[in-house]
């Protein structure tokens, strides 16, 4: 059965990394559904956030092929229920959608957005949340008009503390 998993792959910064690491998934023929690469906590360590709809057995092989990578320190896997997950969505809509009355006013107050910025053309609009949420706002707001849209890839914490930093220790641990 396949379902959702968040996989987050630590890494020393190195070009050309991510071409392997997506080499992996194609390799595989897999689509991946959200990407997102950002420092950590440790500054000298690069994170992967990548999210795919695979089956558990497909997701550890997954990890495992991962943590083969010469410059990849570790991966780990995730389902939704251990982390916790957000994404931005912005969008651009035309300025008249407010002068027209309050529906657009009133959609963003619903759906927990915020106007980030107003120009004599178009107002842009940043809402975060999961991808329904986003999705939902879109919805809405291309009936009313919309310039353009664009949507982050998922960013997330782990519930219980970070892997990672158990990891490091006992790398540490093991060398002395």
């Amino acid at each position: 059965m396949t379902k959702t998993f968040t996989i987050t792959v630590f890494t020393e910064d190195q070009t050309g990394l991510l071409s392997r690491v997506v080499g992996i998934f194609n390799r595989r023929n897999l689509s991946i559904s959200s990407l997102t690469t950002s420092a950590s906590s440790d500054e000298s360590i690069f994170r992967f956030t990548i999210v795919v709809k695979v089956t558990e057995e497909m997701v550890i092989k997954l990890v495992a092929q991962l943590d083969k990578q010469v410059d990849v320190l570790k991966a780990f896997y995730y389902d939704d229920d251990d982390i916790v997950y957000q994404e931005i969505a912005l969008y651009k809509v035309p300025i008249e959608v407010f002068t027209n009355g309050r529906n657009v006013e009133v959609m963003i107050r619903r759906h927990n957005a915020r106007v980030l910025l107003i120009e004599p053309e178009y107002v842009v609009i940043e809402k975060t949340g999961h991808e329904y949420e986003t999705e939902a706002l879109l919805t809405e707001l291309r009936q009313e008009g919309l310039y353009e849209f664009v949507r982050s890839g998922r960013v997330a914490v782990v519930k219980p503390m970070e892997r990672l930093n158990s990891y490091l220790q006992e790398l540490q641990e093991e060398g002395e």
